[in-house]
């Protein structure tokens, strides 16, 4: 989900109809089709990587998505809203890069896309609604292939334009994400957690400093693994 356009609804306003599809669905529609921005501290992991198959987990409108489809990437991206998935093919045949976009519609509280990936990134992968997000992640760590990443960057801090609005909200640490995810330290290593600050840039244009928590995990290599 793209940092720079989290919805500004509050989590009590958008659990109404008690429905995450029709929530995601109502968020994209309202918003003019256009260019995305690329999440940072993906171009940050990713541009040093030799380009391979990246999934894109709450793609949102896109921008990482097709960040990494111009270096090369063949990237699946992964939304709950129909609009936001058909928005993202129509943008990467416009760009002429259909043949490295594939957008599908999941619900990841109830399936997952099939395949290996070199790359998993689950930016901002946040919900007001009920999510099994460890699982979720779990899943995705064992879609790796060898030597693949898992990054995971969530809020650490709360912006102006967050939907959650709640001084009392806690945000997990990359300590405390890596341990909930309770992965197997023979077959995935943590190569990264920290909490670095920023600058970053709001739906109308207002900027803040907010702190972004950050998990880099890599899937053991074919001899680490045997």
């Amino acid at each position: 989900m793209d940092a720079t356009h989290r919805p500004s609804t509050t989590a009590d306003d958008a659990t109404t109809d008690g429905r995450a599809e029709d929530f995601w669905e109502r968020h994209h529609r309202s918003r003019r089709p256009g260019a995305a921005r690329v999440n940072p501290l993906l171009v940050e992991t990713a541009a040093p990587l030799d380009p391979g198959a990246a999934l894109d987990l709450g793609c949102g409108a896109g921008g990482d998505t097709l960040w990494l489809a111009r270096q090369g990437w063949s990237v699946t991206a992964v939304d709950i809203s129909a609009t936001a998935v058909e928005r993202i093919r129509e943008r990467a045949r416009d760009l002429g890069l259909a043949d490295r976009v594939t957008a599908e519609r999941h619900d990841l509280a109830s399936s997952f896309p099939a395949g290996r990936f070199d790359l998993v990134s689950a930016q901002y992968f946040h919900t007001p609604f009920p999510l099994t997000r460890d699982r979720v992640l779990r899943t995705a760590a064992r879609a790796l292939r060898p030597g693949g990443f898992l990054l995971i960057v969530d809020h650490g801090s709360t912006a102006p334009w967050s939907w959650n609005q709640d001084s009392d909200t806690h945000y997990p640490t990359p300590a405390e994400v890596a341990a909930d995810l309770a992965l197997d330290p023979a077959h995935w290593s943590v190569v990264r957690a920290d909490m670095p600050r920023r600058e970053a840039t709001g739906p109308a244009g207002r900027t803040a400093t907010v702190t972004d928590n950050v998990l880099l995990v890599q899937a053991a290599g074919p001899e680490e693994s045997k």
